[in-house]
């Protein structure tokens, strides 16, 4: 299991953005960009609306996500406006984890996620000797399922009525990358 240290220093540069560690002095942005009904619309629960300080605190504290796994801010322009990280299988699963990514509405609709996810998903499955990186996506997520297509996600199916969410039923799709030498 990776050890948050390890993660400390942690710079990916693109194109445009990096992508680094969350830090403390990232909770007005975070808030700028959370607190927005469109962004937890296609995402789990645990993405509250509205998004308030306690949640931007709990979030930096690690009380959300685990924050020793490679849970990453985007920056763009020096201020943070989304996370992508995953969560590693345990046991059998170790060598797989599950993808999950967010991006401030400001940014839409310009390529910025592909560009994440393309920088993001091939290192993480090397520095953590990965051979199964998967994602759900909510069915009518559709630009989220073409920012999985376009960075090498091969869709592998469909989970029906797998999710409430704001009080209606929802399938999930299921996408995954494979690393080469993992069959």
């Amino acid at each position: 299991m990776p050890e948050a240290a390890r993660w400390d220093g942690l710079r990916l540069q693109g194109e445009g953005f990096v992508l680094r560690r969350w830090c403390a002095d990232d909770l007005a942005a975070l808030l700028r960009h959370a607190d927005d009904p469109e962004v937890p619309r296609g995402l789990s629960d645990r993405f509250p609306h509205p998004y308030t300080q306690a949640d931007g605190e709990a979030f930096l504290a690690g009380c959300v996500v685990d924050l020793a796994m490679p849970v990453l801010a985007v920056e763009v322009d020096g201020q943070a406006c989304g996370s992508i990280g995953l969560r590693i299988g345990q046991g059998e699963r170790r060598h797989g984890a599950e993808l999950g990514y967010w991006l401030g509405r400001a940014h839409w609709g310009r390529g910025l996620m592909s560009a994440v996810v393309g920088l993001y998903a091939p290192w993480a499955m090397q520095a953590l000797d990965l051979y199964r990186l998967q994602a759900t996506v909510l069915a009518f997520n559709l630009g989220s399922a073409r920012v999985l297509e376009k960075n090498g996600f091969a869709e592998e199916g469909r989970m029906r009525a797998a999710v409430v969410k704001d009080g209606a039923i929802h399938d999930l799709r299921l996408f995954a990358r494979i690393a080469a030498s993992g069959g």
